[in-house]
């Protein structure tokens, strides 16, 4: 049973920085890509990056290219996301889930989601 979590959360100003990360268990972590989403309230679940399972290709939306940055230790069965320079239309809930296959940004190829984590930015 593969288990994903997501921390690393909070309230931050505009502006600021956060760094989350998600802790993969169950199987083998270096042999999957991994993708982040967040999804705010009223509005469904969207894309944020992927990382490819060599940490060599990663992917991400427009509204965050530039400012977010996704990572990944596999040694630690870990995948990062650095969040820089954010701003209020940022705040979301956060999740990490293990990609399948197919188009990147599609949530319906990803499953083994995690709870996820309440990033909130403050104007």
């Amino acid at each position: 049973q593969v288990q994903l979590v997501e921390s690393g959360g909070g309230l931050v100003q505009a502006g600021g920085s956060l760094r989350l990360s998600c802790a993969a268990s169950g199987r083998t972590f270096s042999n999957y890509a991994m993708g982040w989403f967040r999804q705010a309230p009223g509005k469904e679940r969207e894309f944020v990056a992927a990382v490819s399972w060599s940490d060599i290709n990663t992917y991400y939306a427009d509204s965050v290219k530039g400012r977010f940055t996704i990572s990944r230790d596999n040694a630690k069965n870990t995948v990062y996301l650095q969040m820089n320079s954010l701003k209020p239309e940022d705040t979301a809930v956060y999740f990490c889930a293990e990609f399948l296959g197919g188009l990147y940004y599609s949530s319906q190829n990803y499953h083994y989601w995690g709870q996820g984590t309440q990033v909130t930015v403050s104007s």
